[in-house]
């Protein structure tokens, strides 16, 4: 029996670790092993009492230890148990550790080491007791499908633990148990390696593209586009300081809807554990390293370089996975810390000259207004000749800063009314508005585009970049298939002709240059490269909804069990009655004969006490096959070879008579658990 828990507790605690692509390994451990291990030990202690008493002690043991999980009374476990499930598929693995999320592994953990328990000791079912951490199992990798690491190594596992609970169940001799568990870890091994070479779907199933995501969310009352004129009228007021190995912007906020009024955020923000998804660039790249610490910036938006990739510190972290985005769940204090490490896109002048802006309708709306013909009409005249996209953009950039000068005293808004204004009356303003009528002049030529608002590096000291309010800066991206969004500097330096930003300098130096490039051999370039929304390639159903896969798999284990219960007893029989010795014969049918009085477990059972356990009626056909038995196992003779035909004979007459006088729901209960 101990060595069965043991098993089981094994199994359980198998299936639970497969949420470590779910959860940091730090916060899943403590919660998965005393699920793993306490049911089992329960379930031994209380074997010997009724099985609703069993079940009670589970569920006070759950109970105890879910306020352990909480450490607390938890007083909000229903509500999290019933949520946790969306909150999860809501949520950019890996997942932050906290309770009301680690409750759900807690509790199917738990469950699983439960059934698997009370399944070994009350049964005699070779395979049941681990069904339940096979569905475990399965709901960890359909939660985990986004995360990080691979669960191969579990599943072979979990194969080889399964064939070992098998082997027990037979009660043979401790030294042929041992000897078929490498057999089980072979097999396992040639899984595991075989695994990846089948042929399977491009992309797993993943439950997460069917989930609702949260609405865009608004995430402070003053948007930092508004807070920009403020800023540069304060310019020394510290807001952060970043310790990087390299100056680069530092990105706070990504605006990408405009209403006429003003540019929010459509981001939809999701909880995560640190790790945010990559963008749409998968080629060359340069990884960044910062330390970020906070000194005044208001506001909880989170400073960060180019597109974050993994982030270390922040409880409740929240992220954008379209933008990068990040956002605290309160405003930070001053001397907040955390790390962040993010990867910058370097692609290079083909990937540039091939780019084809991004089919995607919502990055091209305008407001409706008089004003989209005064936008498109200074949109075609700056880029009048230019045939590829990207040289568009670069058109548009260098006729902004061109033709309108930075002035920190220029009216603050972007409405379309004050853009309207700057572009035909004062042609002077800040980033605020060189940034904004960027975006909605680029839409009007089809280039998806949006306002990003951050900081330049700020002042380099002893390795760390102190970044003060006059730092501030607006600037416009353009998203193009394959390449992602590309940022675009408008604003023009405070000099005139020459930004006195380094970043923004070298970013305009490599446009001018690229530019230069594009001008050469790129007039007979087809334009019919750029595709709409309607010629847009239709995306991947993503496989069928959660309610319909997880009903659909529970029905398939069901099936296959069932199978297995109506095929073992058949192929056992026609084992035992294959060709052979005589006396192999006649022990088969003995065999048999005993599994269908349901006496077989009780082998310290002589042949006589197994007949006098019997009613009369059988004894016609039970007396003479347990001579039978007796004489082939202990006379010195051979058996006659008639004698097997003459005891299959009489097991059939058994079997008959049995099956005669047993209930049907008996028959079945027998059958279902392969006794």
């Amino acid at each position: 029996m101990a060595a069965g828990l043991v098993l089981v507790a094994a199994l359980a605690g198998t299936a639970g670790w497969a949420f470590h692509r779910v959860f940091p390994a730090g916060g899943l451990l403590p919660v998965v092993l005393p699920a793993a291990l306490v049911p089992p030990l329960l379930a031994g202690l209380t074997a010997r009492r009724p099985l609703w008493l069993a079940l009670l002690v589970s569920v006070l043991g759950w109970f105890g230890a879910a306020a352990a999980v909480y450490r607390g009374l938890p007083l909000a476990l229903p509500r999290d148990l019933a949520d946790s499930w969306q909150a999860l598929l809501t949520t950019l693995l890996p997942a932050q550790p906290e309770p009301r999320l680690l409750i759900l592994v807690h509790t199917l953990v738990w469950l699983a080491a439960t059934a698997a328990a009370e399944l070994q000791l009350r049964t005699r079912a070779r395979l049941a007791p681990a069904l339940p951490p096979l569905a475990a199992f399965c709901a960890a990798l359909l939660l985990g499908v986004d995360g990080d690491g691979s669960n191969l190594p579990l599943a072979a596992a979990l194969v080889t633990l399964a064939a070992t609970l098998a082997l027990s169940r037979d009660e043979r001799p401790v030294g042929w148990l041992l000897a078929g568990m490498p057999v089980a870890a072979v097999l396992a091994l040639v899984a595991y390696a075989a695994g990846p070479l089948l042929p399977r779907a491009a992309e797993p199933y993943n439950p997460r593209t069917h989930a609702e995501l949260p609405p865009p969310t608004r995430v402070d009352s003053v948007s930092p586009l508004d807070r920009i004129s403020a800023w540069l009228q304060i310019p020394d007021r510290p807001l952060f300081t970043v310790r990087s190995g390299k100056p680069l912007n530092w990105r706070l906020a990504v605006l990408d809807r405009y209403d006429g009024v003003r540019w929010t955020t459509g981001a939809r923000f999701q909880p995560t554990g640190g790790r945010i998804p990559a963008g749409e660039w998968t080629g060359a790249g340069e990884e960044v390293r910062q330390t970020i610490t906070m000194d005044g910036l208001p506001g909880t938006w989170l400073p960060a370089a180019e597109r974050p990739g993994e982030v270390d510190g922040v409880p409740g972290l929240a992220a954008d996975p379209e933008s990068g985005s990040l956002l605290a769940a309160a405003p930070p204090a001053k001397g907040f810390r955390y790390e962040v490490i993010s990867r910058v896109a370097k692609p290079g002048r083909q990937e540039l000259l091939d780019a084809v802006p991004a089919a995607d309708p919502a990055l091209l709306a305008f407001p409706k207004g008089p004003q989209e013909q005064l936008f498109r009409k200074l949109a075609q005249q700056a880029t009048k000749g230019a045939d590829l996209p990207i040289r568009q953009a670069y058109r548009l950039q260098k006729y902004l800063r061109e033709n309108a000068r930075y002035d920190l005293t220029a009216p603050p808004g972007h409405s379309l009314k004050s853009l309207e204004f700057f572009l035909e009356t004062t042609h002077r303003g800040t980033s605020e508005q060189f940034a904004s009528a960027f975006a909605l002049m680029a839409r009007t030529l089809g280039l998806p585009a949006r306002v990003v608002v951050g900081f330049r590096p700020g002042q380099p000291e002893n390795g760390v970049y102190r970044v003060k309010s006059g730092d501030v800066l607006a600037w416009a991206e353009i998203k193009f298939e394959g390449l992602g969004w590309r940022p675009f500097y408008p604003t023009p330096g405070k000099s005139g002709a020459k930004d006195d930003h380094d970043v923004v300098s070298q970013a305009i130096e490599e446009s001018q240059r690229l530019e230069g490039e594009f001008t050469q051999g790129t007039v007979d370039r087809p334009k019919d490269g750029r595709r709409g929304a309607s010629q847009a390639e239709p995306g991947g159903s993503g496989g069928p909804p959660l309610w319909v896969l997880l009903p659909a798999l529970g029905a398939a284990i069901v099936l296959v069990y069932l199978l297995v219960a109506m095929l073992v007893p058949w192929w056992r029989r026609r084992r035992r009655r294959a060709p052979a010795p005589a006396a192999q014969r006649v022990l088969g049918a003995w065999l048999q004969t005993c599994d269908d009085l349901g006496v077989r477990a009780d082998r310290a059972l002589t042949a006589e006490e197994v007949v006098a356990r019997q009613p009369a009626d059988l004894s016609q056909h039970l007396r003479p096959l347990a001579d039978l038995s007796n004489f082939v196992r202990f006379a010195p003779d051979e058996a006659a070879a008639g004698a097997a035909d003459q005891a299959w004979r009489h097991s059939d007459a058994v079997h008959r008579a049995v099956r005669r006088s047993t209930p049907l729901k008996h028959r079945l209960r027998r059958r279902l658990l392969l006794r």
